[in-house]
């Protein structure tokens, strides 16, 4: 059996010391999408488990760390926020190459398109929306401390260290230099808000980045939690708006991310969206435009990043060749942001 990714031997081996409950993995299969860490599906004798493992190739320092990830979701097992059970956690490099980890199989579906809710109704979809937006709010709401990630980071000067960590990655993965980025970068640094009360952050917050029941549209779990740290919970807010698709938004149709869900009939759009968060978290929202044109920034990086695995025969899967063309349209987007608040 050879997957990309995958060192199958060597992984029954492992399992077979560290996740004994599974059974004998009888295949491993990728699951489609994910544009950054590789997820599996390991179909076990006894029981199907989830693998996670950081991309091939061109891989940024701090980023895709398999230890954080399974450190938070871990940490939020027994809390309100819906995430898959941790199982067990691989460091060795030599077992499949890179550091991974196991988790349960969550009977969900990760919806992308207008196309996966089928016939549901607007009242179903606007309730799934609203849904998002409490999730989100749910997260920031944890007890961070009490949950055991009082060290997982640093909230205090969050957004700075975070402009000048996306800036470097930037740098390492830039296949061109864009007159425009620099002069957006000016702007964000001089327009840093004030220090914000930390929370937990998602940090890659999106409909995709959780798994629906398929019968009646609920969150089951919330799922790649790479990015994750203790920061400004308004970052978060910001970057699920700038995945948002609202209708008639034609620029943002072109943008090959998160799909075309959020145009389906009932779902709220991107100020219906941050209002509901508002309602249910008792956020204060004064300075979101910031926190999105920010959002179209990181998203720019971390597809010029996936772009340049493009271009260097790294990445797993398909529709990758239209996606460098969308890092100039979200800078662009993102000083639009910047003008109009």
């Amino acid at each position: 059996m050879t997957v990309p990714g995958i060192d199958h031997p060597q992984l029954v081996a492992w399992m077979g010391r560290n996740a004994p409950d599974a059974g004998e993995p009888l295949s491993v299969s990728l699951i489609s999408g994910g544009r950054s860490n590789l997820t599996y599906l390991v179909e076990g004798r006894e029981r199907s488990l989830v693998l996670r493992r950081p991309p091939l190739g061109h891989v940024l320092p701090t980023a895709h760390d398999m230890r954080r990830e399974w450190r938070v979701i871990s940490a939020l097992a027994p809390t309100p926020v819906p995430v898959p059970e941790p199982v067990a956690f691989c460091a060795d490099e030599d077992v499949i190459g890179a550091p991974f980890y196991l988790m349960g199989y969550v009977e969900g579906e990760a919806v992308r398109s207008r196309e996966q809710l089928g016939d549901r109704t607007p009242e179903q979809t606007r309730r799934l929306s609203e849904r998002l937006a409490e999730v989100l709010a749910g997260i920031h709401a944890v007890d961070y401390r009490e949950v055991g990630l009082g060290d997982f980071g640093r909230p205090e000067g969050y957004m700075a260290r975070q402009l000048d960590r996306w800036c470097q990655q930037w740098e390492r993965s830039k296949t061109a230099d864009l007159p425009d980025y620099d002069r957006l970068v000016a702007r964000l640094r001089e327009r840093l808000p004030a220090e914000a009360t930390g929370t937990l952050v998602h940090g890659d917050y999106r409909l995709d980045n959780t798994l629906l029941r398929t019968g009646d549209l609920e969150i089951a779990a919330v799922v790649d939690w790479e990015m994750s740290t203790l920061g400004d919970p308004l970052a978060d807010l910001g970057l699920t708006l700038t995945y948002w698709h609202d209708r008639g938004d034609e620029e943002r149709a072109r943008i090959p991310v998160a799909g075309d869900v959020t145009v389906a009939p009932g779902f709220m759009n991107a100020a219906e969206f941050a209002a509901h968060y508002t309602k249910v978290s008792g956020r204060d929202i004064s300075d979101l435009g910031f926190y999105v044109a920010f959002g179209n920034f990181k998203l720019a990086v971390i597809v010029e990043g996936i772009h340049a695995r493009f271009r260097q025969g790294k990445t797993v899967g398909e529709g990758f060749d239209r996606i460098g063309a969308a890092v100039p349209t979200l800078i662009s987007r993102a000083h639009r942001m910047l003008d109009q608040h």
